[in-house]
């Protein structure tokens, strides 16, 4: 699957980045996220390419609209669908259960999917307050997180993962941050310092575990 990597807008920052860069936004300012994720949305349907969003704090019918009013557009259905708004928990834990192996694999079909289909790429952001639910197999939610740095290497879909601040403690937050290269903060992608090379930051978490 490997190929020539694009250059892509996300929308909310004038830089470009290269596809498949696997980003963590913690936010606190919830004004800021929304516009944020509508650009990084917008961006992504604007520049032709397969868009999916997995919202955990609305219905996918409310974020349609939602996103509807802060002006992205919406695609018609006619041809293959370029955007698509699930639920996250339907999304990740699809029979109640959340199995990191399994949703590494549907990154991997989302983006074959979206080559054969002719977009040129594919985009994803996911609402990660699902986590919070007690759900079986959550607590390898960041085992997962770092596994798709190794997927996103030959299958690059372009991640932002959101973390609400305000739900999340602080010892959770800092394993966020030790598996995402890059960060969103105040509407800028910076390099993140705190990212931990994946089989370093495995070996530590197997052994806590």
């Amino acid at each position: 699957m490997t190929q020539t990597r694009r250059e892509i807008s996300l929308g909310f920052t004038h830089e470009s980045f290269s596809e498949g860069s696997h980003m963590c936004y913690i936010f606190n300012d919830e004004n800021q996220r929304r516009d944020v994720i509508a650009a990084f949305l917008n961006s992504g349907l604007s520049a032709g390419e397969k868009v999916g969003y997995f919202v955990d704090t609305v219905t996918p019918e409310e974020m349609v609209s939602y996103l509807r009013g802060l002006g992205v557009k919406i695609p018609d259905r006619t041809g293959p669908a370029s955007l698509s708004v699930s639920g996250a928990e339907e999304t990740y834990c699809p029979d109640g259960t959340f199995v990191p192996e399994r949703m590494l694999g549907n990154l991997r079909t989302y983006y074959t999917a979206s080559i054969a289909e002719g977009f040129p790429g594919s985009r994803v952001s996911g609402e990660m307050s699902w986590a919070l639910k007690g759900i079986p197999g959550s607590q390898r939610l960041i085992e997962y997180e770092a596994l798709v740095n190794d997927v996103v290497i030959e299958y690059p879909v372009t991640a932002i993962c959101q973390y609400n601040a305000n739900l999340f403690d602080g010892g959770m937050l800092f394993d966020v941050l030790s598996v995402h290269p890059m960060m969103v903060v105040n509407g800028q992608v910076v390099k993140n310092p705190y990212y931990i090379q994946q089989a370093q930051f495995l070996k530590k978490w197997h052994e806590r575990s």
